[in-house]
């Protein structure tokens, strides 16, 4: 019994072992004690700590246009012995000794994949781009710093490392870690820069290509003699990893093409998932064997980056299907643990913090100078050449790259580990400051064209030409963002273009001459063949900090030939006999209202046009078909269910937009339900109050009203006193005014108009214009053009007087689209054209819209007349069944 007694205790406490285990914490298991048969707890914990420390200083570092790498290391430094190591059992807790195998095994792996994106993002093909300069340049700034750095390697060796180390091997090390450009924070610095496309980021970018290859063959020729045994091992070591690089760049490059070729990916311009499968085998074969011959496993990463191929968005395709675990997961890791070993408590002497202001003076000097001198003989200004220098001295991933790798190899200590990150974070926190203090955006020349030369001074002199009351604009620039825009561009640019009549068409196919000339004259014939519409779309996409939103801005010219959007639209264009070319453009979201200033002005356009989606539900859509939502619903109708974010950011941009653009912008937001019927006939209605906005829509309307099958009501509201009767008017009534142009602001909430008091002499000029241009078109004195005359020929003018202008808006508005309803031959929403009035409205509409929010319990958010103007806010608040086509004009045009 006593046996068994004994065996069966033994047998219990087994059981309660394995019990303990499975309970895991509700058994009293701590989750922070690392087990070495179970190591995953305590890694998520690290993990967590590690990406949230990450993101919380990208986001503060990120106001203040700072690279994410700098979030990362400071992260690390702050939980290092830095800062938090001196929290007691800190350190030993979270990050214990015996758990960093693994962590460094799984930021070593993520290393492997970034050194490969970092390779795909070299395109060599960029050195061809003023080849003598960027070669003079990347020589000046490659040469000298290498020299530099070896003499300032003197220095330190003599004073912080031990003797063991080889001094040859030392000095290497430090010309390398001087000498280096980070390339990958230099591309994302100058696309958020908006420099990538200039000369001066031409230069820098093919600069920075030339150095960070040479300066990778240099740090792997200095691992190479720091893990050989002797000089003829190093030989030898060297002359596998040339013979290597030579099989991967052609043999393989060749072979892994032709598959590409073979499975279709590089003609869909993505990879498959056996593709996906090869790419992956590829890199890690070769940082396996680069490791295996004594250089390093992500020199094999990075040299397999090199053979993906970038035709066809291929390589951004592929980037895309891996660079978020990467960028969020496994490299805040590596530079987490790049600041763990990061101890500034060690700097704790005066000669220390000096050879570390040393480090950061000689680093930035010798590679400022040599490159700035360079880029100066060669013809930029000086603040180009300051611009160029300061860019060639940003350190940053590879430089810390370079330091982990120093630090593996024994090349440096602790204490000169942690002075070199130091003039790591230094060097790349100033470079963006810097470039904007040498730089600024005024100074600027224009973006480098297709052809490669900028434009001639007529062409100057012809952006800056106002489009006259009464001429017809040919050249529009229309804003593409997302796909969903098509449909609505498609319907308003559809107008634009005097279209062929259905008897036209007959007999250019089916019908003879003679019985053509039987069907009578068409109208469209009295058109001039000259007014030919040019549509110069951009297209818009954001930038983040993605690799592959990089690889896009810099290979913008080749992709746009494929992006499905433009492609779309220019088929759209070429059925429509409408010339349209394109232009991509990566920017943040809070430059896309640049970019689309610039972009006008630079395409020549007399006009901004910017569509957006269709709204859910209409008169026409009974059924409630989702045809996708009008983001401006959530930013106009306050509700419980909409989510608001994206309408409201949305709405600011738009208001951005109407701030800074210099031509003039119209809106379009479809409100309607997709057309299903091939029918050209459209109905258009205005009210017109005057002033210089209004002044464009009925000049617009004019011009939309040229396509056959478009009709069109303009309604002139005049204010009426309290009691008078509505009645209809020859002649019209001077306005009283209230408000001025004012002048452009930016609020705390997003950019708007400020309104002051107009002077007597600006709002008798405003009427005055006001009159003229009814005349112009409600008259029967003045002679008009051939084509001016037959769209005249197809509007209705009345005058109404009113004490309730946009009640009676309102009213006539819900009439129209009544009978646009009704009508079978108009199968398509009518249009609403207003003018936004938000820098000089002659009438003070504010008070009257509040009553009419207030009636109809809409809820509609102050946005909405922030962004639409009064009219336009009032119909949304109704929710009147017609599309909205809300314009501004220019600030000095012969409008305003």
């Amino acid at each position: 019994m006593g046996e068994f007694a004994r065996q069966l205790d033994a047998a219990v406490a087994v059981f309660a072992r394995a019990a303990a285990e499975q309970g895991g914490v509700i058994s009293g298991d701590i989750p922070t004690d690392y087990s070495p048969s179970n190591p995953f707890r305590l890694w998520v914990i690290q993990v967590v700590i590690i990406i949230a420390f990450s993101q919380i200083l990208a986001l503060v570092l990120g106001r203040i246009r700072q690279p994410r790498v700098i979030a990362e290391v400071i992260g690390g430094i702050l939980l290092g012995p830095t800062v938090m190591g001196r929290i007691p059992n800190f350190k030993e807790t979270i990050f214990p000794e015996d758990s960093m195998p693994l962590l460094t095994l799984t930021a070593t792996v993520g290393l492997i994949l970034f050194l490969f994106l970092v390779g795909l993002e070299i395109d060599t093909r960029l050195l061809k781009r003023s080849a003598t300069a960027s070669a003079t340049v990347s020589i000046a700034g490659l040469v000298i710093p290498l020299g530099l750095g070896a003499a300032l390697g003197v220095g330190v060796y003599n004073q912080f490392i031990e003797p063991e180390v080889n001094f040859g091997y030392f000095l290497l090390f430090v010309a390398v870690a001087v000498g280096i450009t980070a390339f990958p924070v230099l591309c994302r610095i100058l696309t958020e820069l908006k420099l990538l496309d200039t000369q001066v980021g031409v230069v820098v970018l093919s600069a920075g290509i030339g150095n960070d290859v040479i300066g990778w063959v240099l740090l792997a020729l200095t691992v190479a003699l720091v893990n050989s045994t002797g000089g003829l091992t190093a030989l030898w070591v060297l002359l596998a990893t040339v013979g290597y690089t030579i099989f991967l760049l052609y043999p393989v490059r060749w072979g892994f093409v032709w598959l590409c070729r073979r499975t279709g990916s590089l003609e869909q311009g993505s990879p498959t998932p056996f593709m996906m499968t090869v790419t992956l085998m590829v890199e890690f074969v070769s940082a396996f064997f680069t490791d295996i011959i004594g250089v390093h496993a992500i020199f094999g990463g990075f040299m397999a980056g090199l053979i993906i191929p970038h035709e066809n968005g291929f390589a951004i395709s592929l980037v895309e299907k891996i660079e978020d675990l990467i960028s969020i997961l496994f490299i805040p890791i590596y530079f987490t643990l790049s600041g763990l070993k990061t101890n500034l408590g060690l700097l704790n002497s005066g000669v220390a913090w000096g050879y570390t202001i040393l480090i950061c003076v000689v680093a930035f000097a010798a590679k400022f100078l040599p490159c700035a001198g360079a880029a100066f003989l060669f013809g930029f200004k000086w603040r180009e050449a300051g611009a160029i220098g300061t860019l060639m001295s940003c350190k940053g991933l590879v430089e810390l790259i370079v330091l982990n790798i120093g630090l593996q190899a024994n090349i440096l200590n602790d204490i000169t580990f942690s002075m070199f990150v130091v003039h790591a974070l230094v060097l790349t926190f100033v470079t963006t400051p810097l470039t904007l203090l040498f730089y600024p955006p005024q100074y600027r020349t224009s973006p480098i064209s297709k052809s490669g030369k900028g434009a001639k001074p007529d062409q100057e002199e012809a952006r800056d030409k106002p489009v006259l009351d009464g001429e017809l604009r040919t050249r529009f620039a229309l804003v593409l963002e997302k796909v969903e825009q098509l449909a609505p561009a498609m319907t308003l640019t559809q107008l634009l273009q005097p279209s062929v009549s259905t008897s036209t068409l007959v007999s250019q196919t089916t019908v003879s001459a003679k019985a053509a000339e039987a069907l009578g004259p068409d109208p469209s014939d009295d058109i001039d063949d000259t007014f030919k519409v040019e549509i110069d779309t951009l297209r818009l996409m954001e930038l983040s900090n993605r690799t592959s939103d990089v690889i896009r801005s810099k290979e913008a010219d080749a992709l746009i030939y494929n992006d499905p959007v433009v492609s779309a639209f220019r088929t759209f264009g070429s059925l429509n006999r409408m010339v349209v070319s394109a232009t991509l453009s990566v920017v943040s979201f809070d430059q896309f209202s640049t970019a689309i200033a610039q972009h006008a002005t630079d395409s020549q356009s007399e006009m901004v046009i910017i569509p957006w989606a269709r709204g859910t539900t209409s008169l026409l859509n009974p059924e409630g078909v989702d045809y996708g939502r009008n983001p401006f619903d959530g930013a106009f109708h306050r509700t419980t269910t909409t989510d608001q974010t994206t309408s409201v950011v949305y709405s600011e941009f738009i208001r951005s937009v109407f701030l800074r653009c210099p031509r003039d912008v119209a809106l379009f937001v479809d409100r309607g339900a997709p057309s299903i019927s091939i029918s050209n006939d459209q109905h258009l209605f205005l009210p017109f109050f005057g002033g210089p906005d209004d002044r464009l829509a009925l000049n617009f309307l004019v011009q939309l009203c040229v396509r056959s099958g478009v009709q069109a009501t303009v309604v002139r509201i005049q204010r009426a006193e309290e009691g008078v009767v509505s009645e209809e008017k020859d002649t019209p009534l001077v306005s009283p005014g209230p408000t001025s142009p004012g002048a452009n602001h930016l609020t705390v909430a997003a950019a708007d108009t400020v309104y002051g008091q107009l002077s007597t002499q600006a709002r008798l000029a405003s009427d005055t214009e006001d009159n003229l241009i009814w005349e112009r078109y409600a008259g029967t004195s003045t002679t008009h053009s051939p084509t001016i005359a037959s769209a005249l020929t197809k509007i209705t003018f009345s005058t109404q007087a009113s004490s309730q202008p946009l009640h009676t808006v309102i009213e006539l508005a819900q009439s129209e689209a009544a009978k646009v309803e009704a009508d079978p031959k108009l199968s398509k929403t009518m249009i609403v054209l207003a003018g936004r009035s938000r820098r000089m409205a002659v009438e003070a509409l504010g008070p009257e819209l509040r009553r009419v929010v207030s009636e109809t319990g809409a809820g509609v958010g102050s946005s909405a007349p922030k962004t639409l103007g009064d009219v336009g806010a009032a119909l949304v608040a109704t929710g009147v069944n017609a599309s909205l086509l809300i314009v501004q004009a220019a600030v000095g045009s012969s409008r305003t």
